[in-house]
């Protein structure tokens, strides 16, 4: 009982600690990523003041610059005399020689209305000479009295860089504008981080440099309509689309820190190239000061994720340990408990199988009798007490071979005399039982070994066989006389299948006998065209004889030559027309072969086409060349003229008579369908068709036999005859044969 609540339980408990893990898991995930993002948020912010800095450092060293050069007297004199080609030169030179010393991209001057007068790449071919740059927003300032800070792409050289901007000033009047073009570049190349991406971004929030260069020009965050034309109307990056970064998530965090997820990958046309996917960053920004850039550090999550993933680890393996170890101390604890148990239960069932036992031996049917070492009985059961009709303590220390007869002694010593139980075989024998009295009875005994407290002991069971010998002995009787009903019924069968083979062969030679009689009523209702047939060249023959008589009197053999060549001629016609007859009035071979279709057509039309002219039918036969059939040639023949003739008695009274045959071939097999115009054949007389002897003729006009014999035929040669009643009216036989190939038919011998 109280295992199987442990077991109905189990589940539970499993469900449970499967629950406790996940549990465990989860708090053990979000602690530990909470804590490695700290630690990741301050080693950004600890990093950002040096990349600040560099920024700051960068710019701060060209910040003067534009100031100390709008004092020189070359540029105010370039700017008080810009028709003068002597000093624009000495202007252009003046500029190209500061750029080159103190490392600036470009520098140049430009007048009033923003046009630039020098440049220090006066002499390259995009020279800013003559350009003019009054739409950007570093003039504006400088022509307002101030000094101008930009970034932006050059609209000549389409570079990146920042430009300082410095006013000429003559008597408070701006008569022009410095410029100096730095370039951030080296700053990109200086920042390099594995684990951390770096991007500058203008006061829009547009990134103008970034360690990853996909990102450049892009938004960090959606850019406004308004804002948007606005940057694309002063031209500084030009013709960049500025698209924002994909950014899926946003996750606030103190200290002015973000966690984002961006969509990246390549994409053509708005779809992904190589596929997309999605990365996890720390986003850390601060200002660089008087300078409108801001730096942001974008921090993979690997160290986090890798954090997790060992804490989670750790944890699992503590708690595995933990689970493994409560299930050890269980395991124990059950065992030893379900082992005292075993105990118990072990030595109550020892005991109810010895009383199971003894109740066995009590009252088993058979006789049990142990016995020593010696073969001396040990003890003896009820049953074999009641067998022998003796006590067990009479007998007690006696051989046990003196309880059978003789002939099976030296076989229980031998067995009983073997060396080991394993060396000896278990005998089973039939024997004669000797009672107390002297009397014998059969019995079956068999003598098993089994070792008991170290030494041997025998056990030897006894049946009483005295009803088997009596069913074994009946049994004899009745299998000999079945076997002499056996005897007698086989001959009767025999004799029975003699004379059923025997009438079997009657049937048979009967069945050809009516064919051969229908073919004979065939060819006597044939006789009177075939007489007609023949009459005429009989009556030419004659004429031609007498010709011939006469021209020799006349001595003219040559005309005596040719009457006698039409005489050949006729009787070589008359012949053609009686071998078709004799053909079809013999008996043909039962053993189908190839059969050319053709030819039984021709065959059928030699005897009808006489009645079928006569009677004016129409017959349309299909292209049968080449088509070849499993059957026999004469008893083909016999089934069309039979048709044939059918359809000829049924258009009797038709006003058009026709005979129209149709060909088809599938599944390996060919259907020649005959189809009259007649009037069919009523629905009472479909199923009866082919029976024999049955007919719709008048009395005298046939014996019903023709339909019947051609459907046999057809069965026998492995076709089939069918009939029903055309959709046109008119009644449409079907002849189904298997089809031959033609190289099958040209093989024959």
């Amino acid at each position: 009982m109280r295992l199987g609540k442990l077991r109905r339980y189990r589940p539970l408990s499993l469900l449970l600690g499967v629950v406790l893990f996940l549990i465990v898991m989860m708090q053990v995930a979000y602690l530990s990523r909470q804590q490695a993002l700290e630690e990741l948020q301050q080693q950004a912010v600890a990093n950002m003041g040096r990349y600040v800095l560099s920024v700051q450092q960068k710019l701060d060293r060209y910040k003067d610059l534009p100031q100390v050069m709008a004092s020189h007297s070359r540029l105010r004199d370039a700017l008080a005399e810009p028709g003068d080609a002597g000093r624009i030169d000495r202007a252009n030179r003046y500029l190209q020689q500061i750029t080159d010393v103190v490392g600036a991209t470009d520098s140049y001057l430009m007048g009033p209305d923003g046009v630039t007068l020098a440049s220090s790449n006066w002499d390259k071919e995009k020279s800013f000479v003559g350009l003019n740059f009054s739409f950007r927003p570093y003039f504006q300032d400088a022509l307002a009295g101030r000094a101008g800070r930009y970034f932006a792409l050059g609209t000549t050289s389409r570079k990146r860089g920042y430009y300082f901007s410095w006013p000429v000033q003559q008597q408070d009047e701006v008569t022009g504008v410095v410029v100096v073009k730095i370039d951030l570049h080296e700053i990109e190349q200086d920042w390099n981080d594995p684990l951390q991406d770096i991007a500058v971004t203008d006061e829009d929030g547009i990134i103008v440099i970034a360690t990853r260069p996909e990102w450049k020009f892009h938004a960090l965050r959606q850019l406004s309509q308004v804002d948007l034309q606005r940057i694309v109307g002063s031209l500084r990056y030009l013709d960049h689309p500025l698209a924002a970064l994909e950014v899926v998530r946003r996750e606030r965090l103190e200290g002015d820190a973000e966690l984002i997820t961006l969509l990246e990958g390549e994409r053509i046309s708005g779809k992904a190239l190589d596929g997309l996917t999605t990365s996890e960053y720390l986003l850390v920004q601060r200002p660089v000061p008087g300078t409108g850039l801001n730096v942001s550090i974008m921090a993979r999550l690997t160290s986090v994720n890798e954090a997790v993933l060992q804490a989670m680890v750790l944890a699992a393996f503590v708690y595995i340990a933990l689970v493994l170890l409560v299930l050890f101390l269980q395991a124990r604890w059950r065992i030893g408990r379900e082992r005292r148990a075993f105990q118990r239960r072990e030595l109550n069932a020892l005991a109810e199988r010895e009383r199971q036992v003894s109740a066995i031996i009590t009252n088993t049917h058979a006789g049990l009798i142990t016995l020593d070492s010696q073969g001396r009985v040990e003890s003896v059961n009820p049953t074999a007490e009641k067998l022998f009709g003796i006590s067990a303590e009479s007998i007690r220390d006696y051989a046990f071979t003196e309880l059978i007869r003789p002939e099976e002694h030296e076989a229980c010593e031998r067995v009983i005399g073997a060396a080991s139980c394993r060396d000896m075989p278990e005998l089973t024998l039939e024997s004669s039982g000797v009672r107390a009295d002297g009397s014998h009875f059969p019995i079956e005994l068999t003598i098993g070994c089994m070792a008991l407290a170290g030494d041997r002991h025998f056990i030897v069971t006894v049946h009483d066989m005295t009803e088997r010998k009596q069913y074994e002995d009946e049994l004899q009787r009745a299998r000999e006389a079945l076997e002499t009903r056996v005897e007698e019924r086989t001959s009767d069968l025999r004799r029975t299948n003699d004379r059923l083979l025997e009438e079997m062969q009657q049937h048979r030679s009967t069945q050809n006998e009516l064919i051969q009689t229908a073919k004979l009523a065939v060819l006597g209702q044939l006789a009177a065209g075939i007489n007609h047939e023949l009459n005429q060249p009989l009556t030419a023959i004659r004429n031609y004889a007498d010709n011939a008589a006469a021209f020799l009197k006349l001595n003219k053999p040559e005309r005596v030559e040719v009457n006698l060549q039409e005489i050949a001629g006729l009787t070589e016609r008359m012949a053609k027309i009686i071998h078709p007859l004799k053909e079809f009035s013999r008996q043909s071979s039962d053993q189908p072969g190839p059969t050319s279709l053709k030819a039984v057509r021709d065959g059928a039309m030699s005897m009808m086409y006489g009645r079928l002219d006569k009677s004016g039918v129409e017959l349309n036969w299909p292209e049968l060349n080449d088509i070849y059939v499993l059957g026999d040639t004469l008893r083909l023949e016999q089934v069309l003229v039979n048709l044939l003739s059918n359809a000829l008695q049924a258009m009797a009274q038709s006003p058009v008579k026709r005979i129209d045959v149709t060909l088809e071939q599938a599944e390996g097999l060919v259907r020649l369908k005959l189809h009259d115009t007649g009037p069919g054949i009523a629905a009472d007389d479909m199923q009866r068709v082919f029976e024999p002897f049955f007919t719709t003729k008048q009395r005298g006009e046939g014996l019903g036999l023709g339909l019947s014999i051609s459907h046999r035929i057809m069965e026998n040669l492995g076709g089939r005859l069918s009939v029903a009643n055309h959709p046109q009216g008119g009644a449409l036989f079907t002849l189904e044969l298997p089809a031959v190939a033609e190289r099958e038919y040209k093989e024959m011998p």
